[in-house]
């Protein structure tokens, strides 16, 4: 994308914003839009799994309307206001405080000591006091279960589930949990595979679905 095309869809946000614009688009906030940032990030995650490189353009633009949105309802705070320049400045920021390797003089000859770098200066610059803080209660349950076992594996805590005294489901709860671990020492995301699960038992579902319509109508 083109500098213009950023620069165009700025103008156009701005224009649906202003006074003669889209009523809708007027009267969202941060509140209001919140549901389709989670709703858009699935639908890009769904189109990355698909392979379907046009509806992941699709997906990402919906992803990048939903900052530019937000950045346009930030820009109108009364008192504290902040726009797409100083959210670029701040992402930019980190990215350059987080790549010592590349900014700075600090050496990492691989990507492990890369990702031990990362939450090391994301906890110094964040002043978090556990290393479970910082992750989000609306994640899907399974994404996270392995958020949270690893920030556990990486700190060298040793909590399973069956140490925690909870039980929940008739240990329903605790044996997805056993499997979201399973899935991280395998190396495998939970989420999605449980996704692509889902779609091949939808699939053969709707297969099913269809062979018993045609032996009805035969």
């Amino acid at each position: 994308m083109t500098a213009s095309q950023v620069d165009r869809l700025l103008e156009v946000m701005d224009r649906l914003r202003s006074d003669g614009g889209c009523p809708w688009d007027a009267e969202q906030t941060h509140e209001s839009l919140a549901p389709y940032a989670i709703e858009e990030a699935h639908e890009l995650a769904e189109a990355i799994e698909s392979g379907d490189r046009g509806e992941m353009l699709g997906e990402l633009g919906d992803v990048l309307l939903q900052v530019v949105f937000h950045a346009r309802v930030a820009q109108e705070h009364p008192d504290e206001p902040f726009g797409i320049e100083e959210i670029a400045k701040a992402c930019a920021d980190k990215l350059v405080e987080r790549h010592p390797h590349v900014f700075a003089d600090v050496i990492a000859e691989d990507a492990e000591t890369v990702t031990a770098n990362w939450h090391a200066i994301k906890a110094r610059t964040m002043g978090r006091e556990s290393v479970m803080d910082g992750v989000p209660a609306a994640l899907p349950a399974l994404q996270r279960a392995q958020k949270m076992l690893s920030r556990a594996e990486r700190a060298g805590l040793d909590v399973t589930a069956s140490s925690t005294g909870a039980s929940s489901g008739d240990g329903i709860g605790e044996r997805l949990l056993a499997l979201a671990a399973e899935a991280s020492a395998a190396g495998v995301d939970a989420e999605s595979a449980l996704r692509e699960a889902v779609r091949s038992f939808e699939a053969a579902a709707r297969e099913t679905e269809r062979a018993g319509a045609r032996r009805i109508g035969e």
